[in-house]
């Protein structure tokens, strides 16, 4: 049986050819499950019987399962999904004035093992499908009820939940191209955010199939720290990262790209290290989301104090920098940077489940990141 949300509109059209069904037909199928979020075929009242038929014979819809939700005092929800063989993802929904931002996970785990990040703490599993990655949405849209007349509850999208998106092209362009499709959820390319550690390739790749607004984690100005911080580093030093850059400024929808940076304290929050991150960065049309850490169980890192942020945020914008500062939302029920705990059953170092209680994914969610 196939998940038909696995499925963009290029896919859909070929699958109903192989059904000997006409392409307007596949249009009508898709607008039904992402525009109205149809749960079964009989719900698809424009579709001829014979062909629900045909499509309940050969065809499913299965989204992640959605186990439960968690709703913050600051209006926050957080929902925990499913995804099979003893793993689980977190999908975080961010209200603000004027626009609601869904972040979404795009693997079950994380294989780059950054320092700082509690991720990559607890290994990699496996990728998630199309279907587990818009199914986040998916699932949303109808918690929410979410009618497509009306003004859109969720009008982002950020990457920038569990895992590295680049490292799931195959599965993270169909659901990119779903999320930019107007018969699906019509958002707009600069309104979707791909986050990256800087997989040099894959952002060339995305850069000519699907190009979206980027966001790059950096953390570091120079190769050494940043070898140490962010191991990918070694094989896509920064001097190879930053013409990527440039490269994908060339098709990007927006004219920047943002560099996340996360602040720890005496290691890469001096001014010296600003100043570093401006002469970095001084050819690139870019502005910066400077994000405290927020310390994990067994992390030997460090939050810097309120003072040491604003100097450091001080020094960007004196050079005539766009920089903001994470805002913490959610951490009443643990959706805040470096609170989101799904479970994730480490395939690369064995296969012991990893305790939900010594989870800590350190998602970044930002304010004005958007």
């Amino acid at each position: 049986m196939q998940n038909l949300l696995d499925f963009d509109a290029g896919r859909f059209s070929l699958w109903f050819a192989s059904l000997q069904e006409k392409p307007f037909r596949a249009t009508q199928t898709l607008r039904w499950l992402h525009r109205f979020g149809a749960m079964d075929f009989e719900t698809m009242t424009d579709l001829a019987k014979s062909l629900r038929e045909k499509l309940k014979a050969n065809a499913i819809i299965l989204p992640p399962t959605l186990i439960t939700t968690s709703i913050s005092a600051d209006g926050s929800h957080k929902f925990l999904f499913d995804i099979g063989d003893n793993n689980a993802i977190e999908t975080v929904f961010i209200p603000e004035a004027g626009r609601g931002t869904l972040c979404v996970s795009s693997q079950a785990g994380c294989a780059l093992e950054c320092a700082f990040c509690a991720t990559g703490k607890q290994g990699f599993s496996r990728n998630l499908t199309t279907a587990e990655i818009i199914g986040q949405l998916w699932q949303a849209n109808r918690f929410f009820g979410h009618d497509p007349k009306d003004e859109r509850i969720i009008s982002n999208v950020v990457f920038m939940g569990m895992g590295e998106p680049l490292a799931n092209l195959d599965n993270l362009i169909p659901a990119l191209n779903l999320m930019l499709d107007d018969n699906a959820y019509g958002l707009s390319r600069r309104r979707v955010t791909v986050s990256t550690a800087g997989l040099i390739p894959a952002m060339d790749r995305l850069r000519e199939e699907c190009p979206v607004a980027l966001a790059v984690s950096l953390h570091a100005a120079n190769d050494a720290l940043r070898d140490q911080l962010v191991p990918i580093n070694r094989k896509y030093p920064l001097a190879e990262l930053m013409a990527a850059c440039r490269r994908y400024l060339e098709k990007a929808p927006r004219d920047f790209v943002t560099f996340e940076y996360a602040l720890l304290a005496g290691v890469n929050d001096s001014a010296a290290d600003a100043h570093a991150l401006l002469a970095l960065t001084e050819k690139i049309s870019c502005k910066f989301n400077i994000i405290p850490f927020n310390p994990f169980p067994g992390s030997e890192y460090r939050r810097p104090g309120a003072e040491r942020v604003r100097r450091f945020a001080e020094i960007l914008l004196a050079a005539g920098k766009i920089a903001t500062t994470r805002k913490t939302r959610g951490s009443d029920i643990t959706a805040a940077c470096g609170q989101l705990a799904g479970q994730v059953r480490n395939k690369r170092a064995s296969s012991r489940i990893i305790p939900r209680a010594n989870q800590r994914h350190a998602i970044f969610l930002k304010e004005h990141t958007i």
